[in-house]
């Protein structure tokens, strides 16, 4: 079959692939950060919040938008069939998402601070080169992957401060301390 799909077709197709994919991408989000134990745990309620940490509240509302926009970012990239860098654009975006569902687990339930700071470096980049893919392949896919991008580099800066304000406190750190029972 040698025809284009009709504007309608192209509609639809991105309308069912947004009804699975936005759900699917905010419940996948969700379930990493109650497994990664949560902001009002003991761990977490004892550390020095930097100044510039937003209200707790902030997080869960600007998460939801933002799984929404990169879902959305999705939906358009599977859509574009047949352009040219859909696939490196849809692996970033994978990677990406991927890497991001396990920083929850790794500060929160892992208390790992450094941890958290390395993946989160790991996200920019890898959130800097699917907004880029995205942006070559739709225009409006790294329009809706930008303000993830944004966010995930904020999280760097506020995830570093804490390590600096809490250097105690991480996980990872702790292990290398000694105990003088003298």
């Amino acid at each position: 079959m040698s025809e284009l799909a009709s504007p309608a077709q192209l509609r639809a197709s991105f309308l069912r692939w947004a009804v699975v994919l936005v759900p699917v991408v905010e419940l996948l989000g969700f379930l990493s950060g109650r497994l990664g134990d949560d902001a009002t745990s003991p761990w977490f309620s004892s550390l020095v919040k930097p100044s510039i940490f937003p209200p707790p509240a902030v997080f869960g509302i600007v998460w939801s938008v933002l799984f929404a926009l990169i879902a959305l970012a999705l939906v358009l990239l599977i859509t574009a069939r047949g352009a040219r860098g859909r696939g490196a654009a849809i692996a970033a975006w994978i990677v990406t998402f991927v890497l991001i569902l396990g920083w929850s687990p790794v500060f929160f339930a892992g208390h790992r601070i450094t941890a958290g700071l390395y993946l989160l470096f790991a996200i920019d980049v890898a959130a800097l080169a699917a907004t880029i893919l995205a942006y070559r392949v739709r225009p409006l896919a790294g329009a809706l992957m930008a303000p993830f991008l944004a966010w995930v580099l904020f999280a760097t800066v506020l995830n570093w401060q804490f390590l600096l304000a809490n250097p105690a406190a991480d996980g990872g750190a702790a292990s290398t301390v000694s105990v003088d029972l003298q």
